[in-house]
């Protein structure tokens, strides 16, 4: 445990250091300020598409940030010594994902809320999208890791991890948008089946995500 939460910390200071965080809540903040102009002056349009809206917004910050996870560290050679160390693979990536779910995800969700006024989003609706987002984080950026693994060889690899992760995203994208709307009856209830997937795709990517991406990183350095 004390070397996974060091690895972890590791990459979340890594993460800050590079700007990650300040670079995700930018890209946030353009986008959604950007996209009421191209959608126009409607505000009911706007509102019914802002959930939708937010979550590509982040798959697509996600997918910005996902390249340098494994490459940084194959470049100055640390990724041969997390082979060495004494703790499974698995959970060696495990860890680096979590630390980069931190440092990009978590200051995200926090952003979110006043994303939420620039796009039009009543209050009300916003629980929903918040717990939606949080479910179904996790397994965007482990799905998001195994993309990155796979192409931990090639530089500037981020079109090709993007290509490579958006068949295992639109599922997540799909069920997430769904769960982001309240349940009917206008009192701004969660929808707790939607969000029951979005938990189960989690479980099912924190399970499998790890073995995935230790084998592709084997594979990428053979």
């Amino acid at each position: 445990m004390r070397i996974f939460l060091a690895l972890m910390f590791q990459q979340v200071r890594l993460g800050w250091r590079g700007g990650q965080t300040v670079l995700a809540i930018a890209f946030l903040f353009i986008a959604v300020t950007l996209l009421p102009f191209g959608i126009g002056p409607e505000l009911r349009l706007l509102k019914e598409l802002a959930p939708g809206l937010v979550w590509v917004v982040m798959l697509l910050t996600l997918m910005a940030t996902l390249d340098r996870l494994f490459q940084a560290d194959l470049e100055d050679g640390a990724l041969d010594q997390l082979f060495l160390l004494p703790l499974a693979l698995e959970l060696v990536v495990l860890a680096k994902a979590t630390g980069h779910f931190v440092v990009v995800v978590l200051p995200l969700l926090l952003a979110v809320p006043l994303a939420g006024i620039l796009l039009n989003i009543e209050p009300v609706a916003l629980p929903s999208l918040m717990a939606a987002l949080a479910l179904g984080a996790p397994s965007l950026v482990l799905l998001g890791a195994i993309g990155a693994a796979l192409s931990v060889t090639v530089r500037r690899a981020t079109m090709l991890t993007g290509l490579l992760v958006m068949p295992l995203y639109v599922p997540v994208l799909i069920f997430g948008i769904a769960a982001s709307t309240p349940s009917a009856g206008g009192d701004g209830a969660v929808n707790a089946a939607g969000l029951g997937v979005l938990a189960l795709f989690g479980l099912a990517a924190l399970l499998l995500a790890p073995v995935a991406i230790a084998a592709a990183l084997r594979a990428g350095l053979r």
